[in-house]
């Protein structure tokens, strides 16, 4: 149910069961990650994560859900697999992009904030739905989440279960862009990817894991400093530098 496709460096990772609205079993929690970690074995620069036939991802499959009722094992696994999968996804060490239209609900969410970046288009709805059920959502999901959108947003999220729209979504920071035309947003997609690929994979893998300790609260880190002397040694940094320069003293 996870169509990978790599053209021109850039892989497109596709959930592809329309019938459900693309809900994932539990069983095929670990095939996303691998896929995922796939794209980049592969040799892809980038990753977009989309759905097939009008929605992103309706989340977990909830015909899963009566069979952990009375299996406290299948619970844990359960969780786990859907962390593993998100933590392959998050631990890539190419950009990752959530192209979200449709419905992205429950731990579709989730999937998407564990992309780098996020783009909604005009059918995209998003709802977080754990406290209609009587359960309660991972705590690194709720950490990302809060991360995005801050403590009273996540509470609203979580506590009212309320779906909100793609445009709500990016004036509370849940994506970065919104499009409310679907030529726009196979615009907004293309212009991100190809903005990416323009520049070097080897800066833009050193500063996916500086946003990365950021985040973490880590504010020096000795390797990243090395990292950063060493660029300007590199024979990647002489070929960028010789074409700036030219352009930068044209006038």
């Amino acid at each position: 149910m996870f169509a990978l496709d790599i053209e021109k460096e850039v892989a497109r990772l596709v959930i592809d069961r329309p019938e459900a609205r693309n809900a994932i079993p539990a069983s095929r929690w670990q095939a996303l990650g691998d896929r995922a970690v796939e794209a980049e074995r592969e040799g892809a620069r980038l990753l977009v994560v989309c759905g097939a036939g009008g929605a992103f991802c309706a989340g977990a499959d909830l015909g899963d859900f009566p069979g952990l009722m009375d299996d406290e094992s299948a619970r844990a696994a359960f969780r786990l697999s859907m962390r593993r999968a998100f933590e392959n996804l998050a631990d890539l060490g190419i950009p990752t992009v959530a192209a979200i239209d449709g419905p992205c609900f429950g731990a579709a969410v989730a999937l998407a904030m564990a992309c780098d970046m996020r783009i909604a288009g005009p059918g995209a709805r998003f709802a977080i739905t754990p406290s209609k059920m009587g359960i309660s959502y991972p705590q690194e999901d709720v950490h990302r989440l809060v991360s995005l959108v801050g403590a009273g947003q996540a509470a609203r999220l979580l506590f009212g279960a309320a779906p909100i729209d793609g445009e709500e979504a990016a004036r509370i920071g849940l994506v970065e862009r919104y499009s409310a035309t679907a030529a726009g947003f196979e615009q907004e997609v293309e212009s991100l990817t190809e903005a990416i690929l323009a520049n070097s994979a080897h800066s833009i893998a050193l500063l996916k894991r500086s946003i990365r300790l950021a985040a973490a609260g880590v504010a020096n880190d000795r390797g990243q400093d090395q990292a950063f002397d060493a660029c300007f040694g590199s024979s990647d940094f002489a070929e960028r530098l010789a074409g700036i320069r030219p352009k930068a003293f044209a006038k």
